[in-house]
């Protein structure tokens, strides 16, 4: 013959618990995570100063398909998504420059 648990008050409170206990753990590991994502954000600047060119240049790559974000009128760059691009040479026909292949070679 089976036995027929009912929880009492503790049971309840301990279950409680653990679930609130393993929900912070999960968010706390989002916001970690999305902290590290937005530290991976550069400006036009920052990103221009990583590849080693000139803004004019970086519009450019912009208006060829070079990944960028547009937040509040501004313009931003995941250093993840750009070096991913760079190494996929997603360029197709366009001819990015010299500065763009030695970039490419530099990274991969």
């Amino acid at each position: 013959m089976e036995t027929l648990f009912i929880p009492n008050e503790n049971d309840f409170k301990r279950w409680i618990k653990e679930a609130v206990k393993d929900f912070l753990q999960e968010f706390t590991k989002k916001e970690l995570k999305a902290e590290q994502n937005e530290e991976d954000l550069l400006n036009r600047k920052e990103i221009a100063k990583f590849l080693r060119v000139s803004l004019p240049t970086l519009t450019d790559w912009i208006k060829r398909g070079l990944p960028s974000h547009k937040q509040r009128g501004r313009v931003y760059f995941d250093k993840t998504e750009v070096i991913q691009y760079i190494k996929e040479n997603k360029i197709g026909q366009l001819k990015f420059g010299s500065r763009f292949e030695r970039l490419r070679q530099e990274i991969a």
